[in-house]
C-alpha cells in the first residue's frame, strides 16, 4: 500500500512537470513566432495554416491532460472533491405571516367616497376570511388634492375603533407637509402648491393666496389647528414610517437602495422616488408602496406599487395578501356611480 501511494505521488509529480514543460514550450513558441517573422511573411498563408492546423494550446486542451478524469482512489489520495450538481433552489414566493390576512390601501388623497366603497369590500372579505389575525395597512397620503381630506381622517378615526383589526397608518409626504404647516406657517405656500389648498378647504379654512404675507398664513395655520379634532390628531399621531409583515415591507414611497430596511431614513421612506424606482437590486423583503401614481399596479421582483392616481382616475387600489394568494381590489368611478373590480395579482418570485 505504501509503494502504491509513492507510485501515485510520483505519477502526479511527473504529470505536473510535464504540464509545466508543455505550457512553457507553448509560451516560448508563441513568443518566438511573434518576435521572428519569416522573411517571406504571408499573412493570408498564416491565416490558412491557423484554420488548417490546431494550435499547440488547442492540442493540449484536447488531449485530456488539462481536465484529467480522476478515479475515486486518486480523489481520496489528493483530496480532490467532486463538483456538486445540486439542482437550483426553487424561487421563493413572498408571503405574510402564517394564517394572517393583510390588506394594503394605496394613496387616498381626499377621496372619502372611494375610500368608503373600497373599505366596504375589504371589510366584507375580512369577515368571510378564516384568518387568525388581520392587518390593514394604509400607505399614506390621506389628504390633499381630493375634495374631502377631513372626511378621510374621520373615516380612519372610526376604523381605528374596530377591535379585531390591526391598523397600520403610514405617514405620507402630504401628511408630513400639513403637520409642518401646523408648526411653521411660512411653509404653507409650498404645501398648497401640491394639494394643501384642497385640504384647507375641506376643514373650512380659506386658503391664502401664494402672494399673501406671513400674517395671512399664520391665521390659516391657527385656523387649521383649531379645526382638527382630537380624533384627527390621534390619527396623525398614530402614523409610522413603515411596517414589516412576513416577507413584505410597507412604506409610503419606497426605500433607499443599498440600505438594510431596518436602517432606512424615515424621510426617504416618505419622499424617495427615482433612486428607488430605477434601481434593480432586490431588498431583503418585497417592498409595497404608493407615492408614485401609475395607470396599473406595478409588480416585479423587488416592489409592488399600488398608487393608481385616485384623485385623477377614480381608481383607488387595495392589495390583498394571504398565504401565497394575492389579489387586487379597485374602485371604478363612472359619473356618480362607484363600483368595485377585483382580480388576481401575479407576483414575481424572490430568489
Amino acid at each position: 500500500m505504501k509503494y502504491s501511494r509513492l507510485i501515485g505521488l510520483s505519477c502526479a509529480v511527473e504529470i505536473k512537470l510535464f504540464l509545466t514543460s508543455k505550457v512553457s514550450d507553448l509560451c516560448i513558441g508563441v513568443v518566438t513566432a511573434r518576435l521572428t517573422p519569416s522573411r517571406h511573411h504571408n499573412a493570408a498563408a498564416d491565416l490558412s495554416d491557423i484554420k488548417r492546423e490546431p494550435s499547440p494550446l488547442r492540442r493540449f486542451l484536447g488531449s485530456g491532460l488539462a481536465n484529467p478524469v480522476w478515479s475515486d482512489d486518486q480523489r481520496r489520495m489528493f483530496g480532490i472533491r467532486r463538483k456538486s450538481h445540486k439542482p437550483p433552489a426553487e424561487p421563493r414566493i413572498a408571503q405574510p405571516p402564517s394564517d394572517t390576512l393583510v390588506w394594503a390601501i394605496g394613496d387616498i388623497h381626499g377621496c372619502s367616497d372611494l375610500l368608503r366603497t373600497l373599505m366596504d369590500g375589504v371589510l366584507q372579505d375580512v369577515a368571510a376570511a378564516r384568518a387568525t389575525r388581520t392587518h390593514i395597512v394604509f400607505l399614506g397620503d390621506y389628504i390633499d388634492r381630493g375634495p374631502d381630506s377631513r372626511g378621510v381622517l374621520d373615516y380612519l378615526a372610526d376604523l381605528g375603533r374596530e377591535p379585531d383589526l390591526e391598523l397600520h397608518l403610514l405617514r405620507g409626504n402630504h401628511e408630513d407637509r400639513m403637520e409642518a404647516f401646523l408648526e411653521a406657517p411660512e411653509l404653507g405656500a409650498g404645501w398648497c402648491e401640491y394639494g394643501g389648498r384642497d385640504a384647507l378647504g375641506s376643514f373650512g379654512v380659506h386658503p391664502p393666496d401664494s402672494t399673501d404675507g406671513p400674517e395671512v398664513w399664520s391665521v390659516a395655520s391657527a385656523a387649521l389647528n383649531a379645526a382638527l379634532t382630537a380624533e384627527h390628531r390621534a390619527v396623525l399621531q398614530a402614523q409610522k414610517a413603515s411596517v414589516t409583515l412576513g416577507d413584505f415591507f410597507f412604506a409610503h414611497a419606497g426605500a433607499e437602495p443599498g440600505v438594510p430596511l431596518d436602517q432606512q431614513d424615515p424621510r426617504h421612506l416618505m419622499w424617495i422616488r427615482r433612486r428607488f424606482l430605477d434601481d434593480d437590486q432586490a431588498f431583503e423583503k418585497l417592498v409595497v408602496h404608493g407615492h408614485t401614481p401609475t395607470a396599473h399596479v406595478h409588480v416585479d421582483h423587488r416592489r409592488i406599487g399600488i398608487d393608481t392616481g385616485t384623485y385623477a382616475t377614480g381608481v383607488l387600489t387595495a392589495l390583498r395578501l394571504f398565504g401565497s394568494d394575492r389579489h387586487v381590489l379597485q374602485t371604478a368611478r363612472r359619473g356618480a356611480e362607484i363600483s368595485l373590480v377585483g382580480r388576481p395579482l401575479h407576483l414575481a418570485a424572490q430568489s
